[in-house]
């Protein structure tokens, strides 16, 4: 193996996964299925929605200058000629003095320009009165108010929430071209992990990064399936082979400490290229990536903890662009209430918890420490440029929550 000990910087690190990415291939869908999926290409209408002039509410299809004048105290009459029902049309046409009952959402009747709200009318038998006046176009949504034919209504890489989808379906459309999810294998490797039970043997740890890590592949959108391994560097080459020719992208835990001893980097180096291996974070520091048979690979820590500050700040970047949606941190400002230290030249990640106004770190902060990451709701995030943060510093921070694939 090539050892590794000089730490690049995290711009660096996402630098070099940003030159590997490729957007992923295109898949068409049902219309309802679509929330949450990225949009691959631009959508043009195929009609003019509303395909009419319709009624924007319950009342009485007129001409507005009918009612010019009519008050509670000079009341007008009309003559209701027909009625209009949610899906049906008036083959009548208005006269001055007449009116049409309509109701909301239906197509405005030929001779009528204004529709009279129902609460300003008295009706008996077909004898109106009108206690109201309408000026020309009152009440009425145009055609192609919200859609014209032909238009662009969404470019590419769109994200689809329930109005996105709504607005598709009024353009015509019951399937939507999206961008694949991306299909992840899970490696967990270490000789040490066993699955959770009342009872281990000594030198055995309990295996949670398979439901940390692999929710948080969830979390960014993708599909994710979990595989074991032990440290033996023929089996793990062979698991990052297959699984490089058969998903997306790889991601494996543990096997990546910046020592002699660790064979996922050796497995990764022998099979294809190490990008980096070791980046100026914390925590997290050990983390690695690389390329097999043109497939993404992220090497991240077996510890849990810097395993999923790992993800959250390297490998979510990666799973968000290839579904051809931008990722960068949402980035908050808060005061802080405690003095943090850091070190020039490195990024931390501080697990904190934050409120509307201020932001204190949680004291429990080694990369293992899992109860850290539950107490915590945010990460305080000091640049590799500062030394540390004082009481009363205006800090910047990004709340787990915020870091989730939208709509899910």
């Amino acid at each position: 193996m090539k050892f590794i000990s000089n730490l690049i910087p995290l711009e660096e690190a996402l630098s070099k996964i940003n030159d590997n990415i490729k957007l992923m291939d295109t898949e068409t869908i049902d219309l309802k299925d679509s929330q949450g999926r990225v949009l691959a290409h631009a959508v043009s209408s195929y009609h003019n929605s509303p395909p009419f002039d319709k009624s924007a509410m319950d009342g009485y299809a007129v001409i507005a200058e009918d009612t010019f004048g009519a008050s509670n105290n000079v009341i007008k009459e009309l003559k209701i000629i027909d009625r209009i029902g949610a899906g049906d049309f008036s083959n009548k046409s208005l006269q001055n003095g007449d009116a049409i009952v309509i109701a909301t959402g239906a197509p405005i009747p030929d001779g009528a320009n204004a529709v009279l709200m129902k609460e300003y009318t008295y009706e008996d038998g077909d004898n109106l009165e009108i206690h109201s006046q309408v000026t020309p176009g009152e009440n009425i949504s145009p055609k192609a108010e919200d859609i014209a034919k032909g238009d662009e209504i969404l470019g590419e890489n769109v994200l689809i929430r329930p109005q996105e989808m709504g607005l598709i379906a009024s353009a015509g459309y019951s399937e939507v071209e999206v961008y694949k999810r991306p299909r992840v294998k899970l490696l967990i490797t270490s000789n040490e992990l066993v699955d959770p039970s009342p009872n281990i043997d000594d030198a055995k740890i309990i295996n949670s990064n398979q439901y940390t890590i692999a929710a948080l592949i969830r979390s960014a959108g993708a599909t994710v399936d979990i595989d074991h391994g032990i440290d033996d560097f023929d089996e793990i080459r062979d698991a990052i082979d297959k699984a490089s020719r058969e998903y997306d992208c790889v991601i494996t835990t543990g096997g990546t400490a910046i020592s002699k001893g660790d064979v996922v980097i050796d497995a990764v180096e022998d099979l294809g290229e190490v990008l980096f291996h070791g980046v100026a974070m914390r925590p997290g520091k050990p983390v690695g990536a690389g390329i097999v048979n043109g497939t993404q690979i992220f090497m991240l820590s077996g510890q849990p903890v810097a395993a999923m500050g790992q993800f959250d700040i390297i490998a979510r970047h990666f799973l968000f662009k290839v579904q051809g949606l931008d990722y960068s941190h949402k980035i908050v400002k808060r005061t802080s209430s405690t003095k943090i230290h850091s070190s020039l030249g490195r990024t931390d990640y501080i697990r904190a918890v934050a409120d509307d106004e201020t932001v204190h770190h949680v004291l429990n902060r080694g990369s293992g420490i899992i109860r850290s990451m539950v107490e915590a709701n945010c990460y305080i995030i000091i640049d590799e440029n500062h030394e540390g943060i004082e009481i009363g510093d205006m800090v910047d921070l990004i709340f787990f929550n915020d870091m989730a694939w939208p709509s899910l």
